[in-house]
Order: C-alpha cells, then structure tokens, then sequence
C-alpha cells in the first residue's frame, strides 16, 4: 500500500508534490531524487490514478507526478480530473513509454510535461521546475512529434489563420512562448507591462487557451516558435 502517512515537515515555499505509481519501488526511486532537491518534497504517495485524484483533494498539492499505466484510473484519465480541478495542481506525466499517441494524450489532458523513466534521475527535477513556472518540459522525441504534427497539419492545410492575431499580438506571443517575462518583453517591444499583461490576457481570450504553456504550444503549432 502507498505511504499516505503524514509527512515531514516542508521547507517553507517548498514544491508539494503528489507521487502516483502503482510500484512501490519505483516511486521510492523517484521520491529520493526528489526530495534530495530543498524546493521539492513529496508530501504524499498513491497507487493508483483514483487515489490520486483523492490525495489532491485532501493534501495541499502544487505538482502532480503521475505514471501513465496504473489500475483503477490510469495517470491520463487522473490528469483530466486533476486539471478540472480549482486551484488544480501542475501536472507531470512520468512513463517508461517513449509513445507519440501516450505523448499527445497527456498534452490533451493539461499535462505540462512529459518524462521517461529511463532519465528521469536527469530531467525530472528540472521539468518539476518548469512546470511550476508554467513552462513546458518535453524530451527530444517528443518536440520532434510537435514539429511532425505541425507538418502534417500544414499539409493538410490545417493551419491556424494567421488573420486571428494582430502583428503586435503575435510579437507578444512568440516572447511568451520563447520563456521571456513581461518586463523583458516590454524593454524588448519599448511598451509598459500593463500593455504587455493586456495583450497576453487578450491572446488567452481571443485563442481561448488558459495559460502560458497553452500559448507555447499554440506558438509551436502556429509555427512562431522552433520546438
């Protein structure tokens, strides 16, 4: 059974991470790379996609990590109830399957990045940082499935229409998907930052996105940004 117990104190303004994966082991693994980080504790451990959704609901939880394969509800459909929920917590997907079709699904579902476990004693601590700053944390092969996804859409004539943002618009959205704060971006484009905030809210609105990885990943989409 999962160790739900209550956990050690946190360091103050620590990430609290929610861990799910059915095997014990594995999540002993990644609980001890994370919590040798000082701005990450895992506060609490489940088994299964439903006893995730559970702990988030009772626990004060910035970042969920979730496998993909786990009984009851799988980390995909975890995420989905996860991301519905206010405030929800930031959501990691981490999974042995090097997978476009897993890749996209978890994207689908609010993931803000996706994982291996062959690497993760490399990249989680970072893509658990980037989630928290509302940036997207993708291996190789998954931005090389982005740019795939992009091609096949413009040949297909998928293309987002350009016409839907102002030039002005689309210059505020490259910086943002390119990771620039608002105060860089007003020194870039010699305007305030309440402009900028103000085209961002409007980007959000007109696009009908939530948050600064939607817009990066409409940006790779539109073809603004190299993934």
């Amino acid at each position: 059974m999962p160790d739900t117990t209550t956990p050690a104190p946190t360091e103050p303004g620590a990430i609290r991470i929610l861990l799910a994966d059915d095997h014990a082991l594995v999540r002993r693994g990644v609980r001890l790379i994370l919590d040798q980080q000082p701005d990450l504790k895992v506060v609490a451990e489940a088994g299964d996609g439903a006893e995730a959704i559970e702990l988030a609901r009772t626990h004060d939880v910035d970042l969920a990590v979730l496998d993909i394969a786990m009984p009851r509800l799988t980390g995909l459909q975890a995420a989905r109830e996860l991301a519905a929920l206010e405030p929800g917590p930031r959501i990691l997907m981490l999974t042995m399957h090097d997978n476009e079709q897993y890749f996209f699904q978890a994207l689908k579902a609010g993931a803000s990045g996706y994982v291996l476990k062959s690497v993760a004693d490399r990249d989680l601590v970072a893509a658990c940082r980037a989630a928290m700053r509302d940036e997207p944390f993708l291996y190789p092969g998954a931005v090389t499935a982005l740019i795939r996804n992009y091609l096949d859409r413009a040949r297909h004539g998928q293309e987002t229409p350009d016409q839907i943002l102002t030039p002005r618009e689309e210059e505020v959205l490259k910086l943002v998907a390119e990771g620039h704060s608002s105060k860089e971006i007003a020194d870039l484009l010699f305007i305030s930052i309440k402009t900028v905030q103000r085209h961002r809210a409007n980007l959000l609105q007109k696009l009908g996105l939530r948050d600064r990885l939607d817009l990066t990943r409409y940006a790779i989409r539109a073809g603004l940004i190299e993934a």
